[in-house]
């Protein structure tokens, strides 16, 4: 199973309508985790069916991503970010792409991509919000 992701902005009923979209096409959701940062939902999904379960919630207009990125959530203060990226340059793993997803004063939730994704999410444990394997 790929492990999906889904950022939106939070809103009562957000869950009902994604667990109703996937109820309806008949995927199962085997594994879910939610968290909530400066308005924002981040929400990582195990699917039954991940590759049919992503294009009906885009179709649905949700923005929908696979998870061989890791999902990072760092305190939001000077030198956070340069904690994270020095542990992987000191067990040589090579950041091919950043996005900050959102960040609220206290958290900042950024997605990365990396040449090792198993090595970097053991050693970043502390600081994954998809804790399921990297695939």
């Amino acid at each position: 199973m790929k492990p999906l992701t889904i950022v939106a902005d939070d809103k009562v009923g957000l869950l009902a309508d994604i667990s109703y979209i996937l109820g309806k096409a008949k995927i199962n959701i085997d594994s879910l985790s939610v968290d909530v940062v400066g308005g924002k939902a981040i929400i990582s999904l195990l699917l039954s069916e991940p590759e049919r379960g992503k294009s009906v919630l885009e179709a649905a207009g949700y923005n929908v991503t696979e998870l061989s990125s890791l999902v990072l959530k760092l305190p939001d203060k000077p030198g956070e970010l340069s904690k994270v990226t020095s542990i992987l340059a000191k067990e040589g793993i090579n950041i091919q792409n950043v996005h900050m997803l959102t960040r609220d004063g206290k958290t900042t939730v950024i997605s990365m991509i990396v040449d090792k994704p198993k090595r970097a999410i053991t050693l970043l444990k502390d600081y994954t919000i998809n804790k399921e394997e990297v695939y």
